[in-house]
């Protein structure tokens, strides 16, 4: 939409607020609301002030006027206000130099996309992303001085099998959740309902199910689209899918691996070059992949591991990537398997539908930054060259200690994968995408607000191995 089509878009639908949204550099949405009377045709140049010191990871005290600038192919209707409100994605901008904030994740994205265009490479990068999300019923959790505890429950938890109270049975067994009908599947309608409101808000859905895990464990599945695009609807994904179970009473996390002893949630994403409207991963290679795809594959695995820094960017995130069981913390590649950290889905033989599916991100991770850096990692394969090896399409763990020797892995903590990402990062300031200084403000932010912040905490399970000693 241009400027004056917002305001007809407004009028139309009689918004009363309007809503700007823009991304901290963790990767939450954040929001400021005016009355729809403050949107004019010159606030789409002009802006709106905000004071950006409080933002997680943004600027310091002295330097803290931003502006926001709608950006008008976003506008939308918000489904959840009972004020009719009009929302807007903003791009961040310095009021005194007019330039693109350089620590505004959605700009990082762009860089990425418009770095693709100078290569020559290609001209289109298409990402498709398949979050996984709890659904619970009940979340409490604390951490002080003195005590440090979660409780977690779900109506639909394996857990719940014993209750005397209400209990009809049917709940998913650990790990055998994947694709159970209801009654088992206790979130079909609500799914449902989060899908029809995606759909609403512009979404393309693909798919919905329940995933592996007990406890309401499901995957709701977006067509893939360009990487900005891709990633503003991620942040509209976990946007919708939060506050529509929110209505029902229930509350969604897309935290890696809340449960013990069951399955995480990881964002599997797919992604693929094009160029001038043809499809540049398709060819007579392994598991019909072009010699560039294959190169790809190569950047991906070459900088895996300082790539987990950004696409796994949790302490909680290492509660999944562990290895020996189904998180693909192996770096190879194969076609169908699902334990290699990079696998080739075989579903079709059409050249468009030829792509490769990284498997180690979860959706923990903020989409801006995840998805430019992938594709910065891919690019310097592409460029460089960079062979990604043999396939394995063996079973990873039917392999001897010795075979597996041969297989390098993702990191095994948070603070292991900044500790990668610092010695590894020239891939990425490629074009100036991401800049010596964002890495630095992130890696900082990274170590003392999250690792070393879990680091010195006692650990509930400590007190169960050690209290007696």
């Amino acid at each position: 939409m241009t400027p004056r089509e917002v305001l007809d878009f407004a009028k139309k639908n009689e918004a009363r607020q309007l809503d700007l949204r823009f991304t901290d550099l963790p990767g939450l949405w954040q929001h400021v609301s005016y009355p729809i009377t403050q949107l004019k045709e010159e606030s789409f140049e002009e802006g709106f002030g905000i004071d950006g010191s409080s933002i997680r990871g943004w600027a310091a005290i002295n330097e803290s006027d931003m502006l926001l600038i709608p950006d008008a192919t976003t506008v939308m209707m918000d489904p959840f206000t009972d004020v009719p409100t009009l929302v807007m994605v903003c791009e961040v901008i310095d009021p005194i130099t007019r330039q693109h904030y350089e620590r505004d994740p959605r700009w990082i994205a762009k860089r990425a996309e418009n770095y693709l265009h100078t290569t020559g490479v290609a001209d289109t990068a298409f990402f498709g992303a398949e979050a996984e999300f709890f659904i619970f019923d009940n979340i409490s959790f604390d951490q002080n001085q003195h005590e440090g505890y979660y409780f977690i429950d779900a109506e639909e938890g394996r857990w719940n099998s014993g209750r005397r109270e209400n209990n009809l049975g049917y709940r998913p067994r650990y790990k055998e959740g994947y694709f159970p009908c209801p009654p088992m599947d206790h979130y079909q309608d609500l799914r449902a309902e989060m899908v029809e409101t995606l759909i609403q808000c512009g979404l393309n859905i693909e798919c919905h199910h329940h995933e592996v895990a007990t406890a309401g464990q499901c995957e709701i599945d977006q067509r893939f689209d360009t990487l900005v695009k891709s990633a503003d609807n991620m942040m509209l994904y976990k946007y919708v899918v939060k506050n529509v179970a929110y209505q029902y009473g229930k509350s969604v996390t897309f935290m890696p691996k809340p449960l013990f002893g069951d399955n995480g949630s990881g964002m599997h994403v797919h992604q693929s070059l094009w160029k001038e409207g043809k499809a540049l991963f398709a060819g007579d290679g392994y598991a019909g992949l072009s010699q560039m795809a294959l190169y790809y594959i190569g950047g991906l695995l070459r900088h895996a591991q300082a790539l987990s820094a950004i696409i796994a960017p949790t302490t909680n995130s290492y509660k999944r990537l562990v290895p020996g069981y189904e998180a693909p913390v192996n770096l190879a590649y194969s076609r169908r398997n699902r334990s290699a950290a990079v696998r080739i889905p075989m579903y079709s033989s059409s050249p468009k539908a030829k792509r490769v599916e990284f498997r180690p991100p979860d959706p923990s991770a903020n989409p801006y930054l995840a998805f430019a850096a992938m594709l910065m990692a891919g690019l310097d394969g592409v460029i460089n060259k960079i062979d990604p090896g043999e396939s394995l399409d063996k079973d990873i763990y039917d392999l001897s200690p010795e075979e597996m020797k041969n297989v390098p892995s993702m990191p095994g903590s948070l603070e292991e994968a900044l500790t990668c990402l610092e010695n590894d990062h020239s891939f990425l300031l490629k074009g100036e995408v991401f800049t010596e200084e964002l890495i630095e403000t992130y890696i900082g932010y990274k170590k003392k607000a999250e690792a070393d912040a879990v680091r010195l905490r006692p650990h509930p399970y400590e007190f169960a191995l050690y209290y007696d000693i």
